[in-house]
């Protein structure tokens, strides 16, 4: 009889239609039964039993969590206790008895005491630098396998914990690579070439280069997928270009499509540095088409794959290099590309995860 390995994963984001990077992990662990709490959010209560997603996957949400103090360490270790008291709950009506505990939040290092449990995950994919830096340290230095998903976060935590692993971010290659069966309807009577964004548009999304592109060259269209937020500077002038698409958000199912109609393929900058060093999802969604990806670097940011992506460093040269992009000869880098992508696939990552955790026995 094949015994299951036993995850408890405690995401620092809700299972959602459009996966995130602890799903495709957890959905992929092998052999194994997984149990996934999500924080809690209006509307959703903790007391709603489990719900299955995948064959070996269960959602569990957790009970809200009053906003606390960094520094009230008192009340956070009593708050996160209650939090470990709810998750022991479930797991003992699952039949969880040594579980390995896989955690996504320095925050989460008041688990530790409270589950003892037989091994320690921690997959970092953000910056957490804004929080009290003994919270990830501790939780660091306590796991038995670090993920980091980039080289700078792999350089921050290493002093920590000598047992850590590159993990990036990846990618449903299948869905990307194909060639797109139908264009959507609301590209049908695009004119001239199609410029793409895919991602959220928020406050902290610098649009200048989409602006000044489009200015310049009138003929072309400018496709921008994604749900609108906040205040975004720069936006509602580019509402006012007839050459300038807003066609709000997508579902999962529906971007490869919008994305097989780009001409070429566009990442835009941050308003505010992000030092984690994580490539987004898009970057390898756009790798997995094959197409020329234009994008505007930040000052003394690592140039990623400078050898398939265009990168700018004024709005001005972007324009150029998107020029550039449009003549370019598809069979020169557009295999190149897709070998990219395919090396990021979620199953190798998957894969690569796995390797490690049976390496070192969880």
């Amino acid at each position: 009889m094949t015994h299951l390995k036993q995850y408890i994963v405690v995401s620092y984001t809700s299972w959602r239609t459009t996966p995130s990077r602890t799903q495709q992990l957890a959905a992929r662990l092998r052999d194994s039964e997984v149990l996934f709490f999500q924080p809690s959010r209006p509307g959703r209560s903790h007391k709603a039993p489990g719900r299955q997603v995948r064959p070996n996957v269960t959602v569990y949400n957790l009970p809200p969590l009053r906003a606390i103090p960094e520094n009230a360490g008192l009340l956070l270790r009593h708050a996160w206790k209650g939090q470990a008291a709810w998750i022991r709950r479930a797991a003992l009506r699952h039949g969880f008895r040594t579980p390995v505990l896989w955690t996504t939040h320095p925050q989460q290092v008041y688990l530790l005491d409270q589950l003892s449990p037989r091994g320690l995950v921690y997959d970092c994919d953000a910056d957490w630098s804004d929080l009290p830096p003994q919270w990830e340290g501790d939780l660091a230095a306590a796991a038995d396998v670090i993920f980091a998903a980039s080289p700078g976060l792999l350089d921050r935590l290493s002093p920590c914990n000598a047992n850590i692993a590159l993990v990036p971010n990846g990618v449903n290659y299948p869905m990307f690579s194909r060639p797109s069966l139908e264009v959507p309807a609301d590209l049908r009577d695009a004119a001239g070439p199609v410029l793409g964004w895919v991602g959220r548009i928020d406050p902290g999304l610098d649009l200048s280069p989409v602006e000044y592109a489009a200015l310049e060259h009138p003929e072309w269209t400018f496709a921008l997928v994604g749900r609108t937020s906040g205040d975004c500077p720069g936006l509602s002038r580019l509402e006012r270009l007839e050459n300038v698409r807003l066609l709000g958000w997508k579902a999962a199912v529906e971007v490869p499509d919008y994305v097989a109609r780009f001409d070429v393929c566009l990442d835009l900058p941050r308003r505010e540095a992000d030092f984690s060093g994580v490539l987004p999802r898009r970057i390898y969604e756009y790798l997995s088409t094959g197409k020329p990806i234009v994008t505007l670097l930040a000052p003394e940011q690592v140039e990623e794959f400078p050898d398939v992506i265009y990168g700018a460093h004024s709005p001005a040269e972007y324009c150029r290099l998107c020029e550039r992009a449009l003549d370019e000869d598809p069979a020169w880098v557009a295999p190149r590309r897709r070998n990219y992508g395919a090396a990021a696939a979620w199953s190798r990552r998957a894969k690569e995860v796995q390797r490690i955790l049976g390496a070192i026995g969880l």
